[in-house]
């Protein structure tokens, strides 16, 4: 077992253990950023236990044949359930232990506060084919996947985590104005932004973002937000709450011809 915290502990801290058989992955990403700054403010507290210090046998092993035969290796029960019984020792209040599987329900903005509702997730990175069926029917609670694409192990989708929750917690970002503004946030895709120079190969920032009212600002802001969700994905809106105004603009946008940008619908 290795801690990667620095900093005070405090009782409202959230703390992420990590089960992976590649800590080093961990701790690189846990090295810098956002998440070190977390770390060392006592935000976040991340801890990474290694499947194979909890193996029985002189080589560490933690993965066998499948039953049934088949390519690759299926990560055992012992390792895992004793790694997790570690993870749940460290905390008397409990854990929330979450399987990163491609076979589990899609991580997305939106769904962010349903894990922030426990303060201490377990998040076990498979490797291999996958684990035994027997862990995930009696020590998961769930299951969550980013995607419908495979990955060579759990490490990067539970760094996504980590790093989608702790970007939403107050004090991690330098200005928390910005996750307020992230794409999805809100339930649209962010609009552009611009800085220095100016002038970049002929193109100008758009005059409205130099004029400094704030309103005009803001309207323009909504406005790229609204088509560019609306052009790249439309998916999106039928979840979005909407005024007025916002669905006088999505109807001129529908009505008018697509003029063949990036932006435009394929």
């Amino acid at each position: 077992m290795k801690w990667w915290w620095t900093g005070t502990q405090t009782t409202d801290m959230r703390r992420f253990s990590v089960i992976t058989l590649f800590p080093e992955l961990l701790a690189a990403f846990a090295g810098v950023g956002i998440v070190r700054r977390a770390c060392e403010r006592g935000i976040i507290d991340i801890q990474l236990f290694n499947p194979r210090d909890f193996a029985t046998d002189a080589r560490n092993t933690v993965d066998d044949n499948a039953y049934g035969g088949g390519p690759g290796m299926v990560m055992m029960v012992p390792p895992l359930r004793a790694a997790i019984a570690a993870a749940r020792a460290t905390d008397p209040a409990g854990v929330h232990v979450v399987y990163l599987s491609p076979q589990g329900r899609t991580l997305a903005q939106s769904a962010l506060p349903l894990l922030e509702r426990h303060p201490h997730l377990v998040l076990l990175a498979g490797r291999y084919e996958g684990i035994d069926e027997r862990l995930i029917e009696q020590d998961i609670d769930e299951e969550w996947s980013l995607g419908d694409f495979v990955l060579s192990g759990g490490e990067i989708a539970a760094m996504a985590v980590i790093d989608a929750l702790t970007r939403r917690l107050p004090g991690a970002l330098g200005d928390e104005r910005s996750a307020l503004e992230d794409s999805f946030e809100n339930g649209l895709l962010d609009f552009p932004h611009y800085t220095r120079p100016v002038m970049v190969d002929g193109q100008d920032v758009p005059a409205v973002l130099l004029s400094g009212n704030h309103a005009a600002i803001a309207g323009w802001r909504r406005a790229q937000a609204l088509e560019r969700t609306w052009r790249r994905r439309p998916d999106l809106l039928a979840n979005c709450v909407l005024s007025a105004s916002d669905r006088a603009l999505l109807d001129k946008l529908i009505s008018e011809p697509q003029d063949g940008s990036k932006d435009a619908q394929s």
